[in-house]
């Protein structure tokens, strides 16, 4: 059995291996991390549970078949996006936009009246981390959830204001789409090289990646781990607390990088 000490060499080894995977893909140099971007259902806050329901129960009621392990799936998607692809899969054709607006208000309001969602074991901790590290801190979220957007500030004081969030109502292209995480990248002032994603979803993964971030995965739901290993996770971690615990040892692993 390996003591703390071993664990902790063979975890930031990992760490560091990770991080030379990324750099001779992307032929970089170094990471020079000033940026942390976070999605939000599934990473600050345990909200996905929520959505699924809500997202079932709505296209269910148009005599759409949809499950909420389906929602998984589709998490980090515009809402307009999620609607689209099931009406073309079910219906064979785009939603109209009345379809669009009538179904995502039905939603919202099943979201809004379900009991307040949780904050994710770890996440404020970490951000506390990541604050005391002197990094900016992004929101970067597929959600035009108001009511969870406006609990941002409450449970999570100081971190995300307007011009720290990236949501739904500013992208024409959602997650997987590169879009939302370029925005964040532009909102940080800072290019791929000097920031890392959190992620909970596949479509997530894919979108951090496709702008070319370091992406972080943690599995807060009721997906395989393969499903965010397959997105192109370059780390994967159980949950949140699992990378707030080990966030001193990723973070040193990124510092090592800086020739």
């Amino acid at each position: 059995m390996l003591s703390q000490s071993q664990q902790r060499d063979s975890s930031s080894m990992m760490f560091q291996d990770s991080i030379l995977r990324y750099l001779s893909q992307n032929n970089l140099s170094q990471i020079d991390l000033k940026a942390v971007l976070f999605d939000m259902d599934g990473v600050l806050f345990d909200s996905m549970p929520i959505h699924a329901y809500a997202w079932a129960k709505t296209l269910q009621e148009q005599g759409v078949l949809f499950t909420e392990e389906e929602a998984y799936l589709h998490e980090g998607r515009t809402g307009s996006g999620t609607i689209n692809i099931v009406f073309n899969r079910e219906q064979k054709r785009d939603a109209t936009e009345d379809e669009i607006q009538r179904i995502y208000k039905r939603k919202s309001s099943l979201f809004d009246r379900s009991p307040e969602a949780n904050v994710m074991p770890g996440a404020a901790e970490l951000l506390e981390q990541i604050r005391e590290n002197g990094l900016n801190r992004i929101l970067v979220t597929g959600s035009g959830q108001k009511a969870l957007l406006g609990k941002l500030d409450h449970h999570f004081p100081g971190h995300f204001n307007k011009s720290r969030m990236v949501t739904a109502y500013d992208v024409i292209k959602g997650k997987p789409d590169p879009e939302p995480y370029l925005q964040g990248l532009n909102k940080a002032g800072v290019k791929a090289c000097n920031a890392i994603v959190v992620e909970n979803a596949p479509l997530g993964v894919e979108s951090a990646k496709a702008a070319g971030i370091f992406t972080i995965a943690v599995n807060t739901g009721k997906l395989e781990d393969h499903h965010l290993l397959d997105a192109g996770a370059d780390l994967l971690f159980p949950g949140m607390q699992a990378l707030n615990e080990a966030w001193p040892e990723v973070f040193k692993a990124f510092q090592s990088t800086i020739r």
